[in-house]
């Protein structure tokens, strides 16, 4: 178990959070959910002891071990990938390490001897015969082949690192498991993989995540950090929704009642106040009005950007035909591929990291060349893009401001371009920012703003919800599945395919191409159904 009592964080003036106390049970998965900025990470390194509160206390029940996902991702490089995640039992660790070095000795002193008659009952009771096992199938899990266990941490990128570091905190078995957005970088395999783990896992779980389908389907509860405190909902995120809408809905009706019951007193008094026979009830009537309370609703930090693509030019029947096309780099991604993607089509590009998504949506947008076979886009195509990586578009020592101005029309004033913005969640001063500072979820509210501002009648994106919230994610699908034209975009966000894809293109690690006319949940049927009669 682990607890808060009044627990406060501020930051000079600034308060993220204030008087917190809650209960973290055993046997619960929570969800810490809430905008960008409100103090989710600030809260799990509260918990941790990585920094110390303005006020409280934390407690963490006695004996209970606590696991913790790191982000610093070189902390291991000197180590294989396979050590650093046996790391993740310190106790096993120091044994297994204490068990090599004796072994590795030619001769011993009469004290080593004595050390190693009973060192293997130790490494044996602490999991040391099954551990290379059980982190082997963690690595699996996450997608790694067994000729990478034993290289080292500095052959891996960002990306993958942080995936051994997920294998690291998971292979301790802690009581108390801290995850902060373990699904970055995960390919939908890999985070199905996770959710099946973390479904099974016994002690308590506290998770930081803006992948909705992970939310649903881990979590028994939501611990939601809005009005600069953390409120406890029971289920998971959809329920949530339903709940904190239904609470606000019951306020504001409560409201209109007080306010009615208000004016029908103050009609009374005004009207009767004066009456010497009324006088003794219009007094009464005084009094109720005195005690009555309407509440106030505290200002959320929740906002969400209003996103709308609304094509400037009409699309053409033609709109993209792709044949034969391949590509290669070190080996083979993909060859002899060929599609016709029509006007109101949705295509959803999946498969495992690396695999070759982005290189596909890049050579059916004409961004790239193929080795072979050609692409033809419709005459009246004019495609929106949205890259994996803002800073192929950014330029980092502009303006955010006078970068979107480099794609408006001809005589747009700053008013409009701040409308753009503003839209975005862009206010005041924030307008003037150098776009290589913004934060992750700024730098894609600001492609945002430039693929509504330019009206493309195609869009493609690549990963466009990695870095936003909650509330941006949503108002992104919400504002897609408005969008009338035809749509291509590649995701590992489960619930954003499902509600948007009405076709599937599917790369295996064979180099094929799966074109599957269909939705995601139609196509993940299918599968199953056929690994199920095989």
């Amino acid at each position: 178990m682990i607890t808060t009592s009044r627990i406060t964080m501020r930051f000079g003036q600034t308060a993220l959070f204030e008087d917190v106390s809650v209960k973290f049970t055993p046997g619960n998965r929570y969800g810490l959910i809430g905008a960008n900025g409100s103090g989710k990470s600030t809260f799990l390194k509260l918990l941790t002891g990585q920094l110390d509160q303005s006020e409280g206390e934390v407690v963490i029940g006695h004996g209970c071990t606590l696991g913790y996902l790191r982000q610093d991702h070189s902390a291991f490089d000197e180590y294989t990938i396979i050590e650093t995640v046996y790391m993740g039992n310190p106790k096993l660790w120091k044994l297994h390490c204490e068990r090599e070095s004796l072994y590795s000795k030619d001769e011993l002193t009469d004290e080593e001897q004595d050390r190693c008659s009973h060192i293997e009952e130790e490494f044996g009771d602490a999991g040391g015969y099954t551990m290379e096992a059980e982190a082997a199938s963690l690595l699996v899990g996450l997608g790694f082949t067994e000729d990478l266990f034993e290289q080292g941490m500095t052959v891996l990128q960002g990306g993958f690192k942080l995936r051994v570091l997920l294998a690291q905190v998971l292979f301790g078995q802690p009581d108390i498991l801290l995850l902060d957005e373990p699904t970055n970088h995960l390919d939908m395999e890999s985070i199905e993989w996770l959710v099946d783990l973390l479904k099974r896992y016994a002690g308590t779980l506290i998770t930081i995540s803006h992948d909705r389908f992970f939310l649903n389907q881990v979590c028994t509860h939501i611990a939601d950090l809005d009005y600069h405190e953390i409120r406890m909902f029971p289920g998971n995120y959809d329920d949530f929704t339903i709940a904190s809408l239904e609470s606000r809905e019951l306020q504001e009706k409560a409201n209109k009642k007080v306010e009615k019951q208000a004016h029908d007193l103050k009609a009374f008094i005004s009207r009767f106040s004066s009456n010497a026979s009324k006088a003794k009830q219009a007094t009464s009537r005084k009094k109720t009005l005195d005690k009555l309370e309407i509440t106030k609703f505290k200002p959320s930090s929740r906002v969400a950007p209003f996103i709308r693509f609304n094509p400037k030019r009409r699309l053409g029947d033609k709109v993209i035909e792709a044949t034969a096309i391949a590509k290669s780099y070190d080996e083979a991604l993909f060859s002899d591929f060929s599609c016709t993607i029509g006007p109101e089509e949705r295509v959803a590009i999946i498969g495992k990291n690396g695999i070759g998504k982005t290189t596909l949506l890049n050579m059916l947008c004409n961004q790239l060349n193929g080795d072979a076979g050609q692409v033809k886009l419709g005459e009246t195509v004019e495609i929106g893009m949205f890259p994996q990586d803002a800073s192929t578009l950014l330029d980092p020592d502009s303006s955010a401001l006078d970068w979107l101005n480099r794609f408006a029309d001809t005589g747009t004033s700053e008013v409009e371009l701040r409308s753009f913005m503003g839209r975005m969640l862009f206010r005041g001063e924030d307008c003037w920012k150098k776009a290589g500072v913004l934060s992750g979820g700024e730098k894609a509210r600001l492609i945002l703003s430039k693929m509504t501002m330019e009206g493309g009648n195609v869009l493609a994106l690549d990963e466009p919800t990695n870095h936003l919230d909650l509330e941006s994610i949503e108002a992104l699908n919400f504002a897609l599945s408005l969008f009338p034209n035809t749509l291509l975009f590649v995701s590992h966000d489960h619930r954003f395919i499902a509600t948007l894809a009405t076709r599937i293109f599917e790369i295996t690690e064979g180099g094929i191409i799966i074109d599957y006319p269909g939705t995601l949940d139609d196509y993940e049927s299918l599968k199953k159904s056929r690994k199920g009669k095989g």
